[in-house]
């Protein structure tokens, strides 16, 4: 079954007591995903670095989750693989930290884009916390800019 769904969402356990509730070890993962009654462990997500992965940050626009890469639809990070100049290997790696840690932090879903796939067959998602973009909160804080439909420089 593959955990990429409509109805995904990544929530924060809160304790050994909902760890128990969904059948999992009396140790919870920080994650958990759920596709309607079903849960399935994510321990968390880690970094991905090359190639594929599962449940990993690839950079600040792309995740694997349940054996999927997925970018998100409504930014463009910097480039990490490979950057075009030091402010771009900068500014790339900040954008991959914070993704990986408001991915870790609490509960997120992956929300329809406009398109299902992008040209590179990577699913085009949303991930949204409550009614905010994730992609929203790196923009605001100058790790990411809006999607236009194309790359911009960085450098």
């Amino acid at each position: 079954m593959r955990i990429l769904a409509s109805e995904l969402k990544l929530m924060v356990t809160g304790g050994a007591a909902l760890g128990a509730a969904l059948g999992l070890s009396s140790t919870p993962p920080r994650a958990v995903a759920v596709v309607g009654a079903a849960p399935a462990r994510i321990a968390s997500f880690g970094r991905c670095h090359t190639g594929g992965g599962y449940d990993c940050v690839v950079d600040g626009d792309t995740i694997w989750i349940g054996g999927t890469k997925v970018r998100i639809a409504d930014i463009d990070a910097p480039e990490t693989h490979p950057p075009h100049c030091a402010h771009e290997a900068e500014l790339g790696e900040a954008a991959t930290r914070r993704l990986q840690a408001l991915l870790n932090a609490a509960p997120v879903r992956l929300a329809p884009a406009d398109q299902d796939t992008d040209r590179y067959g990577r699913k085009l998602r949303l991930v949204m916390r409550g009614s905010e973009s994730i992609g929203d909160m790196l923009v605001a804080e100058g790790l990411a800019r809006r999607w236009t439909g194309h790359r911009r420089p960085w450098c």
